[in-house]
């Protein structure tokens, strides 16, 4: 028989994990800004149900764990690995295993990655699975699309990618469980976002300069006049009396976009060359309406 300290040592090992980080890795994830967002949550936030129509890797979400949620994006393949992953975890879990046993290599990479482009009425599920093994896989976890919606991005140079995190995904399917998760632009907000709505805005950023080379949010892109209709909804949302949280590039379009709130300031790490090794931290703006 064990001892009673034991035993506590052997529920701890096998305890499953309770908080969820990030499943997917995308482009402008809030993972490493958290500590300084947090403290810019409106007051009485927990009570408030938690709104991001710019999903992406959804690190907000995963870190605060709302018990009421409403989770949106434009990408629907996007969309359908958090629905899979949320309404069956072990059946992506079995999928995603049989792609890893296989071994990474770029053969294997361009492999799933034709059948992913090909396979168009596969299961929600086995898409799923496919699109986070080429997402751990492919060249910086970029999500990028070619003119006919095929995805495209070059393999990564990854000697031993961790590809099946069991616990993170069933970690992540707890926590989506409450959550309702669909397809859907920002504009469709002002038919669903209510009065007392914590709302977090994470559109794709502006450029910050006109060289500046981004991944397209989605097939048409999001430009300036993109940003300015975001714009229009927010003062929106602001007069219907949701409490709304915007991130997005520190520029003067930005600033002059939402110079009606409040605005702040925080220092984002960012890589300033194609060597991921060079980073320096670049300012982002955080506009608020409390």
């Amino acid at each position: 028989m064990p001892t009673s300290a034991h035993a506590v040592a052997l529920t701890a090992v096998h305890a499953p994990q309770t908080t969820a980080t990030p499943i997917v890795k995308w482009v402008g994830g809030k993972g490493r800004l958290l500590a300084q967002l947090g403290p810019m949550l409106p007051p009485a936030a927990e009570e408030r149900r938690h709104v991001e129509p710019f999903m992406g890797g959804a690190a907000m979400f995963f870190a605060r764990r709302p018990e009421r949620a409403l989770l949106s994006d434009v990408n629907p393949e996007l969309v359908g690995v958090y629905q899979a992953v949320r309404d069956d975890v072990e059946g992506v879990i079995s999928a995603l295993s049989q792609l890893a046993a296989a071994g990474h290599s770029a053969e294997a990479y361009y492999g799933v990655r034709t059948r992913y482009n090909t396979e168009r009425r596969a299961t929600q599920t086995k898409r799923a699975a496919m699109f986070l093994y080429l997402n751990k896989t492919c060249f910086n976890g970029l999500h990028r699309v070619n003119r006919r919606g095929e995805f495209n991005v070059p393999a990564g140079k990854y000697k031993n990618p961790r590809i099946v995190d069991v616990d993170n995904l069933r970690a992540a399917s707890a926590a989506l469980g409450s959550a309702e998760i669909r397809r859907a632009g920002f504009e469709e907000l002002l038919g669903s976002a209510r009065p007392g709505d914590f709302v977090y805005l994470d559109p794709p950023y502006v450029p910050m300069s006109a060289t500046a080379s981004f991944t397209a949010y989605a097939q048409e892109g999001f430009g300036p006049a993109d940003q300015e209709r975001l714009r229009d909804v927010y003062r929106e949302l602001d007069r219907r009396g949701c409490r709304l949280m915007l991130s997005n590039s520190d520029v003067p379009f930005v600033r002059e976009l939402y110079r009606e709130w409040r605005i702040d300031v925080v220092m984002a790490p960012r890589a300033v060359s194609c060597d991921g090794a060079k980073r320096q931290s670049v300012a982002e703006v955080v506009v608020r309406n409390y």
